[in-house]
C-alpha cells in the first residue's frame, strides 16, 4: 500500500538524471581525475583507493526501475559520462538512483501516518535522507506511544506534520539545488564555481556542514529561551554522566539542578525522568525540559506556571494519584 492508495497527495518534480554508484574492478580509467569532476554529459566521482565510482548522467530517468543494475549498465554509464574506454570486470556493490523529488502534502490522514521515504523522496547527495528519516521516526515514535498509552494531550499527533514537514521541504530544496549546479550547461557551471568558492572559505564550509548534517535544525516551539525548539545539548554533568545517558528509556527529561517543585513534577514521573545533578557548562539554563525525542520544549527558571504549561502541552494531564504510581527506575 502506498501513500497515494491512502489518499495522500505526493507532488514534486520529475527526474532528469540517472546515477550509478559502484564499488567495482574497472580497467581503462587510470587517466581519470580523482574526486568530483564535471563533463559535457554530467559529473562523476572517482575514488581509486576504494575502487569506488559514481556517475551522474543528465539523460533522463532510468528506463527500467525494477531490474537490478548490471556491470554492463555501470560500464556504459562510465563511458558516457567520462569518455574513458572503461571495462568493468567485477562488481562488489552497485546501486542505481535518480532525482525524483516529491513530498506528501501532509504526513497524516486519519489513522495513517507517513515517515521516511513514504513521506518524501529526493536524490541521495549529501546523505541527508538518513538523518531526515530517522528524525521522522524519533519525532513520531514517542507521540504514537503516548497516544496508544492514553496519556497524549489533544492534538499531539498533529504536531508531527507541523514539525517535520518544513524540514522535509528544506532537504528537498537543498538536494534540488545540488542537482541544479551539476547540470552540464554554462549557467549551472558558473553557479557551481561560485558555490565552490564559498565552500572553500571557513565560514562557507562551516555553514554547509551544519546545514547538511542537520545539527542546526530546530522546531518552531513557543518559548523565549534560545534553546527551545533545538536539539538538547549533551551536557556533561557533575556526577560524570552526560545528559544523553539519562534518555535511553524513551521518557522525557527535566534537568533542574536548582530544584523543581515536587508537587508539580511528581505527577509525571511515569513519563519523565528528573535529573538534579548540575551541568558543568556555564551557559546551561537553570532548568530544562527535554522531550523524549531529545528536543528542548522549555528552558529557564523553574517557575510553576511556565513549566506546568510546557508539561501539559507535551506530556498531557498529570496523574490524578501520583503517589500510587510505582517508582520510576533509578537514575544512573
Amino acid at each position: 500500500m502506498s501513500g497515494r492508495d491512502a489518499g495522500f497527495d505526493f507532488p514534486g518534480t520529475a527526474p532528469e538524471i540517472t546515477g550509478y554508484h559502484g564499488i567495482a574492478d574497472i580497467a581503462g580509467v587510470q587517466d581519470l581525475g580523482v574526486g568530483w569532476h564535471a563533463t559535457d554529459t554530467g559529473v562523476y566521482l572517482n575514488d581509486p583507493p576504494r575502487g569506488r565510482i559514481t556517475t551522474v548522467a543528465f539523460d533522463g530517468a532510468p528506463a527500467d526501475h525494477d531490474t537490478p543494475a548490471t556491470a554492463e549498465d555501470l560500464q556504459a554509464a562510465i563511458r558516457y559520462v567520462t569518455g574513458a574506454d572503461a571495462t568493468v570486470t567485477g562488481i562488489t556493490s552497485l546501486t542505481r538512483f535518480t532525482d525524483n523529488t516529491r513530498q506528501a502534502t501532509t504526513y497524516r490522514q486519519g489513522r495513517v501516518l507517513l515517515a521516511g521515504d513514504a513521506a518524501h523522496v529526493h536524490p541521495p547527495f549529501g546523505g541527508q535522507g538518513l538523518n531526515l528519516s530517522v528524525g521522522d521516526a524519533m519525532n513520531l515514535g514517542w507521540k504514537l506511544a503516548a497516544t496508544v498509552r492514553g496519556t497524549a494531550p489533544d492534538g499531539l499527533l498533529d504536531t508531527y506534520t507541523a514539525e517535520r514537514h518544513p524540514l522535509g521541504t528544506w532537504v528537498l530544496n537543498w538536494t534540488r539545488a545540488q542537482i541544479a549546479v551539476m547540470r552540464p550547461e554554462p549557467h549551472a557551471r558558473a553557479l557551481r564555481e561560485v558555490v565552490a568558492d564559498l565552500a572553500r572559505t571557513v565560514d562557507g564550509a562551516t555553514y554547509f556542514a551544519k546545514k547538511i548534517s542537520g545539527i542546526c535544525q530546530r522546531y518552531d516551539l513557543s518559548g523565549d529561551h534560545p534553546l527551545v525548539g533545538a536539539s538538547a545539548p549533551d551536557y556533561e554533568l557533575a556526577d560524570g554522566s552526560r545528559l544523553a545517558d539519562h534518555m535511553h528509556d524513551g521518557r522525557a527529561l527535566l534537568l533542574a539542578s536548582s530544584g523543581a517543585r515536587h508537587d508539580l513534577v511528581a505527577p509525571y514521573r511515569d513519563r519523565m525522568r528528573t535529573i538534579t545533578t548540575a551541568p558543568l557548562a556555564d551557559d546551561a539554563p537553570a532548568a530544562m525540559f527535554v522531550r523524549p525525542d531529545g528536543y528542548v520544549a522549555w528552558a529557564g527558571e523553574p517557575d510553576r506556571d511556565s513549566l506546568d504549561k510546557a508539561l501539559q502541552t507535551w506530556l498531557g494531564a498529570p496523574l490524578a494519584h501520583p503517589s500510587r504510581t510505582p517508582e520510576a527506575p533509578a537514575q544512573r
